[in-house]
């Protein structure tokens, strides 16, 4: 089973559209259709952000509704504990975390909209960066 780190952008998407790939992406790994690999720094980083009033304002949820998707993703993700770190590597120190996660966890790919930042630096921890996309087609050919 494939093992994806998503990005704070990919979860901010999903909640602001019920169509796009982000929120497909979200709903497979609720269904346990690939790993989902998380953090503790990760999912406060989650929270954090999606619970901006800007956020919740846009996509017409609570901190409450926030608060029942980590939970859930809490529940179907698997902890990775951060034994290397390796800040400063990229250019915002908020996707730090989110590379940590990646490679502590050993991800197949961290799934985000930001691939230029993120691009030149996992190439070394044999990771790859990918959009949401490009998960949603490989898991609609897996099934196929």
């Amino acid at each position: 089973m494939r093992a994806y780190v998503l990005d704070t952008d990919v979860l901010v998407a999903a909640f602001r559209s019920d169509a796009g790939a982000s929120r497909q992406v979200l709903e497979a790994a609720r269904a346990h259709r690939f790993e989902l690999l998380l953090s503790v720094p990760l999912m406060l980083e989650y929270e954090s952000v999606l619970t901006r009033p800007e956020h919740l304002a846009a996509c017409g949820a609570s901190r409450e509704d926030v608060s029942a998707v980590l939970d859930e993703l809490a529940l179907v993700g698997k902890r990775v504990e951060l034994m290397i770190r390796t800040r400063p590597m990229l250019p915002d120190p908020n996707d730090e975390m989110v590379l940590e996660t990646a490679i502590n966890g050993r991800a197949d790919a961290i799934v985000t909209f930001n691939e230029r930042d993120f691009r030149p630096v996992v190439a070394r921890f044999r990771c790859s960066v990918v959009r949401p996309g490009e998960i949603v087609r490989g898991l609609v050919e897996e099934a196929e």
